[in-house]
């Protein structure tokens, strides 16, 4: 997966700002997003409301803490019981 960083501008509180991430997390914060029927916009103006310390570093731990929580949900994938797919238990 590419790591290019991109910088888009955003609006944050009423004020315009610019925020540098990876492409990967654009991407997961745009599907984020949308899955809770906001814009990107809001987003962060949520993430930034709650954080402390630098806002691009408050979206990447914001977007890890919830693919990990997706992740640890009896329907997530980590959740499942019995081995990987194509290992036999032994």
């Amino acid at each position: 997966m590419p790591t290019t960083v991109k910088k888009r501008s955003v609006v944050v509180g009423g004020h315009r700002t610019s925020i540098s991430l990876e492409q990967a997390f654009w991407e997961a914060l745009q599907q984020m997003a949308a899955a809770e029927g906001k814009t990107i916009n809001q987003m962060v103006s949520d993430i930034d409301a709650a954080r402390s310390g630098n806002l691009s570093s408050a979206i990447r731990v914001w977007i890890l803490d919830r693919a990990i929580e997706g992740l640890l949900q009896p329907t997530g994938t980590a959740a499942r019981a019995g081995p990987p797919a194509g290992k036999q238990e032994q």
